[in-house]
């Protein structure tokens, strides 16, 4: 037995061959989602969603030259470094360090080299005590930390420099967090 075949392709119900014959921009990829996708990710690649190398902040005092390199756009749960440098003209009988609270709001710092001497809290700032350093020394403080997944669009505060009470320099300080 031979089957016979028929000249028409059978269609299911409701459909025609009509609905086979491609119409304009029916039957073809939309080019918009690719556009979205695509401005997206070159967005994220100029780095405007974060993830580029942190700028440094840079301050000149009598006493001290301050040198910061914090994140200042940075995606949540990331993993960020501080660097806080300060090469000093004049002897410091108590380096201190005093970071705002409102800064460091849901965040998880991890570690920070070296460890002060003495740490504490007072009037809304942590503060971090290093002890007595010599005129002309560089010195150094590396911070890690992490964003927590309850921060949104950011924090500012200030990062002090201090020598034990007296403020050398108060430097604003501002942290965007991105989704």
């Amino acid at each position: 037995m031979s089957a016979t075949r028929s000249s028409k392709q059978d269609f299911p119900q409701g459909i025609s061959e009509a609905h086979s014959k491609a119409k304009g921009w029916h039957r073809r990829a939309n080019p918009a989602s690719f556009i979205a996708l695509g401005s997206l990710m070159m967005l994220a690649v100029l780095g405007l969603f974060g993830g580029q190398p942190h700028p440094t902040i840079s301050v000149n005092a009598p006493s001290a030259e301050i040198n910061l390199q914090l994140p200042q756009r940075i995606r949540n749960g990331q993993f960020f470094e501080m660097r806080i440098h300060v090469k000093t003209k004049r002897p410091f009988d108590d380096l201190t360090l005093a970071i705002s609270s409102s800064y460091w709001h849901d965040l998880t710092i991890n570690t920070m080299i070296p460890a002060p001497s003495e740490e504490k809290s007072e009037f809304g700032r942590y503060i971090f005590s290093y002890g007595r350093i010599d005129a002309g020394t560089d010195f150094t403080v590396k911070i890690d930390g992490q964003i927590n997944p309850p921060l949104f669009l950011g924090n500012d505060g200030k990062v002090e420099l201090r020598n034990g009470n007296s403020v050398i320099a108060s430097i604003p300080v501002d942290m965007k967090v991105m989704p």
